[in-house]
């Protein structure tokens, strides 16, 4: 394992700033996309970040393994980063790891998108009495997108104390990405069994089910066949590090072109121990074609956020 020093150097260097730039470019040259849309971005309160990142510099519990962070870098510089991507338009997903947190974050994170026009205004919850009025304060504020951790806050998505939470943002239709599979490391509510009995009290939940369902594949792609407004995003899947651990079963590849209309680019940007680029080669590998790669790099996230 790295020194906590070795551990803090971004993996992206400056230096290579501008090849870095001319490969996505050229990703999104070869699909004819002016632009990316990415789903699962996070921004954060400085000393928030600050504790995100010492906790994947010391490898923490549910990480287990070095996790260099790539794009370690103060805030503009950050966004400017996306930018020079052709990002255009990108999440602030943050979420609470215990209670009384979600409604300051919220309103963090109403400030950040009020200063950051290509920012999808993004909120959060957490199974406590206050979160259905957190839920509709943020969605009062302009909330477009809402960051779900259940590894994270350790709590089961069937809390009656969500209830309002979730039939609120079944009718609204608003996205909830939501961060239900079991990797890196299983927690107490991961799996699909929770998100399924979910499901089926609330079928009409436009659930994002971040990583894939990281790893079981499969089985949330089952849910998404089953569930019509069930989506998923690509975070770090296919990439070199994840298929390490949890590889993508290649059986399950037609399955994943077949609901090509409901699969989201994400990237965890800037938390990822890899460039930028190499997580678009990867989606690239999978061999599912432009018309896939089009439609989840930009085109299913513009006809879901009317961009």
């Amino acid at each position: 394992m790295p020194s906590p020093t070795e551990s803090a150097r971004p993996v992206y260097d400056r230096s290579g700033r501008d090849e870095e730039r001319a490969r996505v470019a050229a990703f999104r040259e070869a699909l004819g996309l002016d632009s990316l849309i990415d789903v699962h971005t996070h921004f954060m309160p400085d000393r928030v970040l600050a504790k995100v990142w010492a906790y994947f510099d010391a490898a923490g519990p549910l990480v287990g393994r070095p996790w260099p962070i790539a794009y370690r870098d103060e805030e503009q510089r950050r966004i400017e980063v996306l930018r020079d991507f052709g990002v255009r338009a990108f999440t602030s997903l943050l979420y609470p790891h215990k209670p009384g947190m979600a409604r300051w974050l919220n309103d963090w994170a109403a400030d950040f998108a009020a200063r950051t026009d290509d920012c999808l205004h993004s909120a959060t919850f957490f199974a406590e009495p206050t979160a259905p009025e957190d839920v509709r304060r943020a969605l009062r504020q302009g909330a477009r997108v809402f960051k779900c951790h259940l590894q994270v806050g350790a709590f089961d998505p069937n809390d009656p104390l969500l209830d309002d939470v979730w039939g609120l943002l079944a009718e609204t239709g608003t996205p909830v990405v939501t961060h239900c599979g079991s990797g890196p490391a299983p927690g107490a509510f991961t799996g699909p069994g929770p998100i399924e009995a979910l499901l089926t009290r609330y079928p009409r939940l436009r659930l994002v089910v971040a990583h894939l369902g990281m790893p079981e594949y499969e089985e949330f792609l089952g849910l998404a066949e089953r569930f019509g407004r069930v989506m998923l995003d690509t975070t770090m899947a296919f990439t070199p590090f994840s298929e390490a651990a949890a590889p993508f079963p290649r059986t399950a590849l037609p399955r994943l072109g077949d609901l090509g209309e409901r699969i989201l680019l994400g990237t965890d940007f800037p938390n990822i121990p890899y460039t930028y680029a190499d997580a678009l080669d990867a989606l690239e590998a999978t061999g599912l074609g432009a018309p896939w790669l089009r439609a989840v790099c930009h085109d299913n996230a513009a006809r879901l956020f009317s961009l």
